[in-house]
């Protein structure tokens, strides 16, 4: 494992820089809950044969697409389940939502999570149609680690697996880890596990963009210089991909995911904007 760097080790420590990090995620579990006990949901359908190889579906009451949601956790840890609410105000505006989870760190990969979120996508648009979720017209939308496997997405070559791609209309990547390099100096490599060529290969910066639709970008902007340039350095190498990349005042890395729920916040409105 390579030296820890102390500041980037402070830089990309986000409980750590948001000590009420704990009271945040039990509300989220909290308002999840709420909502799964009056919520039209599938939940747990299997996409793969691994234990974590699922996917919750939300209904809309005739909706026109469906939002997909990756959660974060930096590749090792939260669940689909926590996030939860993030599916209500779309359902509430006529969006089905699917939310993914995928094989977690230390026991696996950052490259199996990309695999799986690749898999889980090939389910949902192979499939969704029988479970009444609508599969020509999808946005992908994701926070932290999510945002990173959503930014993978669009780097991803789905005619290779036989997909149409422009059923894909668009995302969001919020507070994203783009470029993975920094974090092998961090101490949580020691449950990613990557070396230098592993890191290149699961950081987007290092890909194009494979599909003709807008991917938003947005960052707290009281979080860490890192994470905001992390947002800004994708921005710079997708240009034509990415339109919009906002620093959201009085946001930090995990209460702007409450923000991305504001129906009248801009990442809300450009996910509504994608479906008309």
């Amino acid at each position: 494992m390579n030296e820890i760097d102390l500041s980037l080790e402070s830089e990309y420590n986000n409980r750590a820089l948001v000590p009420d990090h704990a009271t945040i995620f039990a509300r989220w579990r909290e308002t999840s809950n709420a909502f799964h006990a009056h919520a039209d949901v599938e939940l747990d359908l299997r996409y793969g044969n691994a234990e974590r190889h699922r996917l919750d579906l939300f209904h809309a009451s005739n909706p026109r697409g469906t939002v997909v949601f990756i959660h974060g956790g930096y590749w090792r840890s939260l669940d689909k389940s926590d996030f939860s609410f993030v599916a209500a105000p779309f359902v509430a505006h006529g969006l089905s939502v699917a939310a993914f989870n995928y094989r977690l760190c230390p026991a696996d990969r950052v490259a199996d999570a990309i695999d799986d979120c690749r898999a889980a996508l090939v389910w949902l648009l192979t499939n969704g149609h029988k479970h009444g979720v609508p599969v020509n017209r999808v946005a992908l939308t994701g926070h932290s680690a999510g945002g990173h496997l959503v930014s993978m997405l669009f780097a991803t070559d789905w005619r290779q697996r036989d997909l149409d791609p422009t059923r894909i209309v668009g995302g969001v990547a919020l507070s994203g880890v783009f470029d993975l390099a920094p974090l092998l100096n961090c101490s949580m490599n020691a449950d990613l596990q990557l070396d230098a060529a592993a890191a290149r290969a699961a950081s987007p910066i290092h890909h194009c963009s494979t599909l003709a639709a807008p991917l938003y970008l947005a960052v707290g902007a009281s979080e860490s210089r890192a994470f905001i340039e992390q947002t800004r350095q994708l921005q710079r190498v997708w240009p034509a991909t990415c339109p919009l990349a906002d620093e959201i005042v009085d946001h930090n890395h995990f209460t702007i995911v409450d923000e991305f729920v504001r129906p009248e916040s801009n990442a809300f409105q450009f996910v509504r904007r994608l479906f008309g």
